[in-house]
Order: structure tokens, then C-alpha cells, then sequence
């Protein structure tokens, strides 16, 4: 069982003993575990193994055993018990936007509710209106909530989905009687959401059965729900639905890409198809009743007459007209890029020192890395006074002399305040090497107020770079409204960078948006908004993102030297 199974087990231990309301103390340690976990460094197996959990900061005697008969047993009583000693649908409601654990239990202690449907219920009929703590807007939103929740009901993140995949792609890779593999569907266009994960293989045609046995015999499978000679579906022990079909290896590179979608895509090559002549479908390519040979995906492309299409770009945004024109853009990829500029540190709200980010950085490539704790105002992320703003400063300096590292730029994440006004005065913000600014409270504004307090930062000339413009968690939370039309010409008119958050939950600016951006001339930054040395890898899920917004290499501001990222922040 890995870390991120573990840690997410131990935070919902402590929601259930929230809403059982338990000792807050006996809560604040399992969550304090959940991120010690989640933080962890080393192979979670190995440390357990060894006998080493109790020397974790935060972790004692009897939570260590706990965690460890997890680990190596695949369960734990405790927490089976617990939700036992629930009413079913009670842990459910945690799903809800908005609802923590404090008021699921006014909820289920003072009006009885144990259920989704009895909650919505509550709200339609003013049931909450009179409890303590609630209120006309707390019941509002949890009535969003609930329509949110039901909305991407069976959908999930990207980088979920892509680690499932990852594991079950390797197992299948074990079958000899596998010739060839791929992912297909939206998540080899790289989609922020995924409903389900898609999967073609070509084997000879005698041994489809066998390899479909074998899937469906896998580990990773929870429940088989239909199975075939040529496509079985499973949903995995995750949760998520998986499709496996099987071709033969002639079959295999049309079966791609018409698996691959997407339906809009594929229409439209059908239509083109179509005027030249000819007939596309998962089987084949047709001229005049007789099959064209095609041994890849790239055989296809040319024999329509087009260059080869990116799986990204596959949504029928112009890739067909560019591909005719031989326009495709040479997408950027994660060797680009030069640096990261968006990283949190143990001064605020990260797990690690500066010199251990900046080690990280080294080991994984990056020439620069940019550390940017929290601003003042933000204190529930122990935001950075100016006196703590010079400590940092001066400990960064001692570390760039030692010249062990990738250099340290000294930047912040400073809060755009709800007046536009940034949260230092310009005697600080002339300090940092680099300033990005980011809406951190306030996002019920109207879309008027909200475009027009982020175009007022970007008119600052000591803002660099817009981080996550559109604050959305990706199935949390929705973007506040805001014009990004207009944020995007006022960004393209001063001169400033728009962040690509490589975070899996936000992957924010949307990728729509970043050929928009692309074609006004903005540079863009993909930065993972690390909290720990683990979060670097997130760069791998913003690439994507920027893959699939045209991005190139030239486009994005840290694919460049550090020369030449230091003179972009200058000229401001």
C-alpha cells in the first residue's frame, strides 16, 4: 500500500472521529500523520520494514503500529470499525463541498441526517436555517455543493487515473502474447478529468481470449463488468472504469487512433476522409473499397495528406487545418524546461528548507529555482512579515555562495488584496528577485469586480507572474468568475507572465486558455506551486497541460536560461 493510500486513510480516520467528535487531540494526530506520510521521502515499505515510523516528527508508539499493520496487511481493523460505527451514508456527505466534519455531525446529531438525499432534502425544505453555525448562505452553498458533487459524479484527476494506468500498462507489458501497447482515450489527450481509462493492445488474433483472461484476472481489478474476446471493462479497486480492447497488429494503428477520440476529432477525419475518397474507421483505411496500408498512427496522418497530429491536440481546435498546412506546432516537453519558479519552503507552508528544495531542484536538472513562501496577509499559511522576508533572504544568499546548487531566485507569492493592491508595500516587493501574485480570499466577488482586481495587479510594475488565475480545484472547487479574456489582454499589454499551475488539482490556466494566451504573446510559466520536494514531480502533469495548449518551447518563460528569465523580471 502505498504513501498517498495511506495518508488519505489516515485523514478521513480523523474526519470520522471529527464527526464521532472524538478528543481533538487524538484528531490532530492522525491528521499530523496524513502529511508526515504523504511527505515522506523514502519508500514508505522499506521504512516499515525496518522499524523506523516511530522516528517520523509526529508519529508515536501506537500510531506507527497502526500505520505498519496497514501497510503490510492491505487494511486495518480500526478504521473498518469505525465506519461501522457510522450510520452508512454519514462519511459520504464529506464529498460535499463545503462540509467538513464539525457541522456533518450538528447535522446528523440535531436533525437526524445520515444521507445525500436526506441533506438536499433539509436544504429544499429551510431545515438548516435554524441550527447554530449555519445559515441562508452555509445552506446555499452546500445545495451547490451537492449539484457540484453529482455533476462530476465517476470523474477524476488526471494524475489519479494516470497512476492506475501506469500500473496496469506494466502488468499487461509482462503478457507475451502482447505485440504492442497504448494508452488510448482521454487520457492520452491528457484531459484535466478523466471518466475512464482506456487501453488498446494487438495480439495475434488466436490469443485475444488469453489476454483477456488475464486482465480481467489482474490485481488491479475490483470488479469485472463485461468480458469479450475483443473489449472487457473493469472497474478497479480505485474505483476507476478500464476498457481493454484487442486487435490484431495490422488493426492496431487505426484501432488507436479512433480510440484515442476524440469524437469531435474523429468526425471531422472521417469528413476528410470522406473528400478524398476514401473511408475511415477503428478497422481500417478505405480507397474505393480497398484497405490502405498503415503500420502507425503517423501512416495514417500522411496518407491523408496532413503531418501527424499530437494526441493532445486531438479535439478539433484547428489541429486538422494547421496539420494541412504543416503547422503543428513543435510541442514543448519536460527536457525543456530550465527551472521552477513557484516553490514553497518550511518558512511558510512547505516541509522542507531552502537548501534541500534547492538539492532536489539539482538532482532533477533545473539551473533555477524560485522560492515563494506567502505574503503577510496570509496567515493561515504563516505568512512571511518583513523581517522574516529579510531572514529568508539573507539565508538564501548564504546558500548561492556556496555555488552546490541550481541559484536560488528570491521571489514571493504575494496575495492580490481584494482592492487589487499587492500585499507588501513596494519597499519589500523591490527586495525579491521576482513577484507572482495570486487570489488567495474573497472569491465571491462579482466577475466585474474580480477581472478588474486582477488587472489593477498586472498593471503593478512590480508584479512578474499571475499565478493560478482562476483559483479552480479541479472537482473541489469551481473558478471564481472572472474574464480571462480581459485578464489575458491586460497580462499581453504589460508585459507580464501567466502561470500555468502544475498542480493536478488546479492544471491552472486551462488549457483552452493557454492558446489563447499563446496567440496574444504571452510567455507562460509552468510551476508546480510545490509544498515539498515530492511536489516537483507535478511538472510532468503541467507539460501536459501545456502540450495541449500548443505550448512550445519558446512560449513558456522557464524553458529559458536563467539569463534571460532574470532579464524578463528586470525590464519590468
Amino acid at each position: 500500500m502505498d504513501k498517498h493510500t495511506v495518508g488519505a486513510i489516515l485523514t478521513e480516520i480523523a474526519e470520522l472521529l471529527q464527526i464521532k467528535g472524538d478528543n481533538p487531540f487524538k484528531v490532530r494526530a492522525y491528521y499530523n500523520a496524513a502529511r508526515a506520510i504523504e511527505n515522506l521521502t523514502e519508500d514508505l515499505y522499506l521504512v516499515v520494514s525496518a522499524g523506523r515510523l516511530d522516528e517520523i516528527p509526529g508519529i508515536g508508539k501506537a500510531l506507527s503500529e497502526k500505520i505498519a499493520y496497514l501497510v503490510l496487511n492491505g487494511s486495518l481493523p480500526y478504521y473498518e470499525e469505525l465506519k461501522e460505527s457510522l450510520p452508512e451514508g454519514l462519511p459520504g456527505l464529506l464529498k460535499v463541498p463545503t462540509l467538513g466534519p464539525k457541522k456533518i455531525r450538528v447535522l446528523y446529531e440535531k436533525i437526524g441526517i445520515t444521507t445525500l438525499g436526506e441533506l438536499e432534502y433539509a436544504c429544499h425544505g429551510n431545515r438548516l436555517l435554524a441550527l447554530d453555525g449555519f445559515g441562508a448562505k452555509t445552506q446555499q452553498n452546500i445545495l451547490n455543493g451537492i449539484q457540484y458533487l453529482r455533476r462530476y459524479q465517476d470523474q477524476h484527476l488526471f494524475s489519479v487515473a494516470f497512476e492506475e494506468a501506469e500500473k496496469i500498462l506494466e502488468g499487461l507489458g509482462r503478457n507475451r502474447r502482447i505485440t504492442t501497447i497504448s494508452l488510448a482515450g482521454s487520457i492520452r489527450r491528457r484531459k484535466e478529468i478523466i471518466r475512464d481509462i482506456d487501453i488498446v493492445a494487438a495480439s495475434a488474433e488466436r490469443d485475444a481470449a488469453k489476454v483477456m483472461e488475464y486482465f480481467a484476472a489482474g490485481s488491479w481489478v475490483g470488479e469485472v463488468v463485461t468480458h469479450g474476446t475483443t473489449k472487457s471493462s473493469v472497474t478497479l479497486l480505485s474505483g476507476i472504469n478500464c476498457d481493454l480492447r484487442v486487435v490484431t497488429t495490422q488493426q492496431f494503428p487505426y484501432a488507436l487512433h479512433h480510440f484515442t477520440g476524440s469524437k469531435e476529432h474523429n468526425t471531422a477525419m472521417r469528413g476528410m476522409a470522406k473528400k478524398n475518397d476514401m473511408k475511415m474507421n477503428e478497422y481500417g483505411l478505405f480507397k474505393k473499397g480497398r484497405p490502405v496500408l498503415c503500420k502507425s498512427e503517423e501512416d495514417i496522418f500522411r496518407r491523408m495528406g496532413l503531418v501527424y497530429i499530437p494526441p493532445e491536440l486531438r479535439e478539433n481546435d484547428g489541429e486538422i487545418e494547421a496539420a494541412a498546412s504543416g503547422e503543428i506546432p513543435a510541442l514543448i516537453t519536460e527536457k525543456d524546461i530550465a527551472g521552477i519558479l513557484h516553490v514553497h519552503s518550511n518558512y511558510s507552508d512547505g516541509t522542507a528548507g531552502i537548501e534541500e528544495l534547492a538539492r532536489r531542484a539539482g538532482e532533477m536538472g533545473y539551473a533555477y529555482l524560485g522560492i515563494c513562501d506567502h505574503s503577510q496577509s496570509a496567515r493561515y499559511a504563516q505568512g512571511l512579515t518583513p523581517e522574516r522576508v529579510e531572514e529568508q533572504h539573507r539565508e538564501i544568499d548564504r546558500i548561492n555562495k556556496k555555488n552546490r546548487y541550481p541559484y536560488i531566485l528570491k521571489g514571493t507569492e504575494v496575495d492580490i488584496l481584494p482592492d487589487g493592491r499587492l500585499d507588501y508595500p513596494k519597499e519589500v516587493l523591490r527586495t525579491f528577485d521576482f513577484v507572482i501574485g495570486a487570489i488567495h480570499t474573497r472569491f465571491g466577488m462579482k466577475e466585474s469586480e474580480m477581472t478588474e482586481r486582477i488587472m489593477k495587479a498586472l498593471r503593478n510594475p512590480s508584479l512578474h507572474i499571475l499565478a493560478h488565475p482562476t483559483g479552480r480545484l479541479l472537482l473541489s472547487r469551481e473558478p471564481y468568475a472572472v474574464d480571462m479574456h480581459r485578464v489575458i489582454e491586460t497580462a499581453a499589454e504589460y508585459g507580464k507572465s501567466i502561470e500555468l499551475n502544475a498542480n493536478p488539482h488546479r492544471l491552472d490556466l486551462d488549457w483552452r486558455m493557454c492558446k489563447h494566451a499563446r496567440e496574444k504573446g504571452i510567455l507562460l510559466s509552468i510551476n508546480p506551486d510545490a509544498h515539498s520536494v515530492e511536489g516537483f514531480r507535478d511538472m510532468v502533469y503541467g507539460v501536459g497541460i501545456a502540450r495541449k495548449g500548443w505550448l512550445e518551447k519558446r512560449d513558456v518563460l522557464n524553458a529559458r536560461p536563467l539569463e534571460e528569465v532574470m532579464g524578463f523580471f528586470r525590464k519590468k
